[in-house]
């Protein structure tokens, strides 16, 4: 066994992983993986900056990640940090670089959506050969909070896309008057956002040859909430979620219902974090979406994403590689 450790910040959360890796089964064994949500792309669709408290809550994230890091004596030739979508938009990123190196002592990688989506393919099919029922092509679906990205492959990536329908995105372009989330969106507003999905698809299937999806991959918090609520688990329960198979009727259903209930029903779903109340039901959609443009009758929702094909990039010491 080899420990490493991956950071993964996007613009709604950052994440850690430290974990053991055995090359020879393909499998991570997790010694540390929690998530904070920072909103570290928070405007950042309208004002291209990274707003000033934004930083200061990654920050505060990145600290913690260090000591956790340090305890499980992780030099710095194992430790990886990606950055995604709201850093690639941001004109003051040097100061979120610049800020996280010091903490951390690792310069953060903003990586392109390919290789984000590359990362995620690794890290979500790694484990899925000989599981029953499951045939490639995968599509690997990652809905982030300001783009999703899509990779299909069998055993390495055939193509990728990443394109600009994250959550986080959609409801700030859509939802949000004057600061304030309007809530719930009506008919209109729904549309609007549909269309914009819609869109991003049709560019998405420019690369990707969506069709061929033989085994739908969803990845991330959107698709892992979705999955919760559809098991109706009490609480948050990565074990239970972890290659849970939804069926697209459920996916359906739950869309709706999200997108029709107000802040305070959506806040008291049990499995449903604080951070992912406002943004949920714009993540769902996408979803619903591309299960209807794929014809997936199932997602199969993995835990395993990006952060766990960081670690496997990190301990084979390679960036990624994509078509």
């Amino acid at each position: 066994m080899t420990t490493a450790a991956a950071i993964d910040c996007g613009t709604n959360s950052i994440r850690l992983l430290i974990a053991d890796a055995d090359p020879a089964t393909g499998r991570l064994t997790d010694l540390d993986r929690r998530m904070e949500i920072v909103r570290l792309g928070q405007g950042v669709d309208r004002t291209r900056r990274l707003a000033a408290d934004a930083l200061e809550r990654t920050f505060a994230a990145c600290r913690e990640y260090a000591a956790a890091i340090e305890a499980h004596g992780i030099t710095p030739d194992r430790v990886r940090f990606v950055a995604t979508s709201a850093t690639r938009d941001a004109a003051n990123r040097d100061e979120f670089t610049g800020g996280v190196e010091k903490i951390l002592g690792v310069a953060p990688e903003v990586v392109t959506g390919d290789e984000e989506a590359a990362l995620s393919f690794t890290g979500a099919t790694r484990e899925l050969t000989g599981l029953p029922g499951l045939t490639p092509p995968y599509l690997v679906l990652d809905i982030g909070g300001g783009s999703t990205e899509f990779v299909l492959g069998d055993e390495a990536v055939r193509a990728a896309r990443s394109v600009d329908i994250g959550c986080v995105r959609l409801t700030e372009r859509h939802l949000l008057r004057e600061g304030v989330i309007v809530d719930p969106p009506g008919p209109e507003l729904i549309d609007a956002i549909a269309a914009d999905i819609d869109a991003a698809l049709e560019l998405a299937a420019e690369r990707v040859p969506l069709t061929e999806t033989h085994t739908l991959v969803g990845l991330a918090g959107s698709v892992t909430t979705v999955a919760a609520i559809a098991l109706d688990l009490p609480g948050y329960d990565s074990a239970a979620i972890h290659h849970a198979r939804i069926p697209v009727e459920r996916v359906r259903e739950i869309t709706r219902r999200l997108l029709a209930a107000g802040h305070a029903e959506r806040a008291a779903i049990p499995v449903m974090h604080p951070g992912r109340v406002d943004v949920i039901g714009a993540g769902a959609l996408v979803l619903l979406k591309v299960m209807e443009r794929t014809g997936a009758r199932e997602v199969l929702v993995s835990e395993h994403d990006i952060l766990d094909g960081i670690v496997w990039h990190a301990l084979e010491g390679r960036r990624t590689e994509t078509s």
